[in-house]
């Protein structure tokens, strides 16, 4: 669609109907509305329109336009769904309100530092590589009930869940499937998992937050040529 509020709405009522064919509680699944590469006129009908949770990938990109935004509606709630360097950790923990990427335990140790710090405890998902991609971000599956116990236990984050990003070339109820299975067996109630594709197969198998881009926001913008 092109109008990002009217979108909106229908992925509302998608997400709805999906929750109520699965026996669910739509209100137990949060849409994370994608805003990355777009600006702030692009997010704005969609904040008048009432919602107030998004997702950004890159920490620089959301510095740029989102204080801005959240001077204007104080209630957003801001969640990392992109790779996280540690030497990023302080301004993350600055912006947003949740990081869903959290793979290794140097990035760990560098949120928990900053988060005593400032005091700013901020959940946490624990991004799973549920294909063991190599060139893929996110904890292997064989290394993930060791990694999470190392969050809570050694770190001390507040672990709200799960993430992950399926491969594309495979089907992803068996990755929605696989990484709800880890979270409950580690007690863990957050499935971040689902995007424009395919997030009505994402809220069958228990995702509490999805997480759509395109069919809210349209087509990414094309990168810029270099000087232009």
């Amino acid at each position: 669609m092109s109008d990002p509020a009217a979108a909106i709405v229908e992925i509302r009522a998608r997400i709805a109907a999906a929750a109520r064919a699965a026996g669910r509680d739509p209100a137990a699944v949060s849409l994370v509305a994608v805003s990355k590469t777009h600006g702030a006129a692009r997010i704005e009908p969609v904040l008048a329109a009432g919602h107030r949770l998004f997702g950004e990938n890159r920490v620089q990109e959301a510095q740029a336009k989102w204080p801005a935004l959240k001077e204007r509606y104080g209630d957003v709630a801001l969640h990392l769904i992109g790779p996280l360097q540690t030497n990023k950790a302080r301004a993350a923990v600055a912006l947003f309100d949740a990081i869903e990427t959290v793979d290794w335990p140097k990035l760990a140790r560098a949120l928990a530092i900053e988060m005593e710090r400032t005091g700013r405890r901020l959940p946490c998902f624990i991004e799973v590589n549920t294909g063991d991609e190599p060139q893929k971000a996110g904890v292997t599956t064989d290394a993930a009930d060791a990694f999470i116990r190392a969050c809570v236990d050694d770190f001390g984050l507040d672990v709200a869940g799960l993430m992950c990003i399926p491969p594309l070339d495979e089907e992803p109820a068996l990755h929605f499937a696989l990484l709800a299975e880890i979270a409950r067996r580690n007690g863990l109630a957050g499935l971040s998992m689902g995007m424009s594709a395919d997030f009505e197969i994402a809220v069958r198998f228990g995702a509490t937050h999805v997480r759509v881009g395109t069919a809210i926001f349209g087509a990414r913008p094309a990168p810029r040529a270099a000087g232009a």
